[in-house]
């Protein structure tokens, strides 16, 4: 122990018992921390990826409905009589 001083020594001890902690438990904190960033981290990346998922399916669902959109636009007597006289011609 430290030379003898004027404090008393369980103040000293208690001081030490402190400092002792606080050091022992440093790197269990430390690797606490690491877990609860990678896993914040990771919870992340699965959002991200939920989110981009959802909006390309709507972007697909709205290329889907323009595309029959302009498919039942088409004038198709139109096109069967135009088509009628290119056979027909041949």
């Amino acid at each position: 122990m430290a030379s003898p001083t004027q404090v008393n020594p369980l103040i000293t001890d208690a001081v030490t018992r402190a400092n002792v902690q606080v050091v022992a438990s440093a790197p269990a904190i430390a690797l606490a921390n690491l877990y609860q960033a990678t896993a914040q981290a990771l919870g992340n990346a699965a959002h991200n990826a939920t989110i981009h998922q959802q909006n390309a399916a709507t972007v697909l669902q709205a290329t889907t409905t323009q595309g029959v959109a302009l498919l039942y636009g088409v004038d198709t007597s139109a096109t069967a009589v135009g088509i009628a006289k290119i056979l027909s011609s041949s």
